[in-house]
């Protein structure tokens, strides 16, 4: 029996990197989502949920708030940028408490404590399993008003401009308000690599590379000099990225 979640975040990636982590655990589905609490007790009157995924800081009310007004409220797991809401979450006896950018790893401690009735652990599907490849997955990301969506597949490379990102890929270009090391969280890890701290190249676009640059469709994309002895071990194996574990 799957363990039916709903995610409550105004953020639509936030949402995403949660929705990208669930699918790497057989027995977690996306029963619903939404963007605020008003919403969210919506959700709960109409349907059973086993897990809440929860924000913190949203408009209309507090994610602490809301648990406080519920009877009867599913477990709760807090997905949230700010640490100072800690103690609120201890006190609400929530599950776990996990500050963003949330890595699959931490995602996966903390949904392991919600048990199988069988008390057995809960397993991510290794990426070589995975139901879904990157020809099928998407990302939004906000561009002035409005949330561009760009598949995953299409994406050649990736570059920092301090607080922003410029997502390269095989047909366009766009600038997104958003860190690199958030947006690296949100990428299937297997197919991309951070190559630099200012770069992130999707493995199957290099065309060429040497110790100091990759070639990415007659572009010229450093090697970071911290992050050149991985990126030559994973090249060197034809761009399979071997996890330890």
């Amino acid at each position: 029996m799957k363990i039916r979640c709903l995610l409550v975040d105004d953020e639509p990636p936030a949402l995403t990197v949660l929705r990208s982590h669930i699918a790497a655990v057989p027995m977690l589905e996306v029963t619903a989502q939404c963007h605020n609490a008003m919403q969210a007790f919506e959700i709960l009157q109409q349907q059973p949920i086993d897990l809440m995924f929860l924000d913190i800081r949203m408009p209309q009310m507090l994610g602490t708030d809301f648990v406080r007004s519920l009877r009867n409220p599913p477990k709760i797991i807090f997905t949230t940028t700010y640490r100072e809401y800690a103690l609120d979450g201890f006190e609400l006896d929530v599950v776990d408490y996990l500050l963003k950018p949330i890595s699959l790893e931490r995602f996966m401690r903390a949904v392991q404590k919600v048990c199988r009735p069988e008390n057995l652990p809960l397993t991510p599907v290794p990426p070589h399993q995975s139901t879904h490849t990157t020809s099928d997955r998407f990302l939004y990301f906000r561009v002035d008003r409005k949330m561009v969506k760009v598949m995953v597949d299409d994406i050649q490379y990736i570059e920092s401009l301090k607080d922003y990102v410029r997502i390269v890929t095989n047909g366009k270009q766009i600038i997104s308000k958003q860190t690199i090391t958030s947006l690296e969280e949100m990428l299937p890890e297997d197919y991309f690599l951070r190559i630099h701290r200012s770069f992130i190249v999707a493995l199957d676009k290099i065309d060429s590379y040497s110790p100091t640059h990759v070639d990415i469709a007659g572009k010229e994309i450093p090697i970071g000099r911290h992050f050149k002895h991985e990126v030559e071990r994973i090249l060197s194996t034809g761009g399979v990225k071997i996890i330890a574990g």
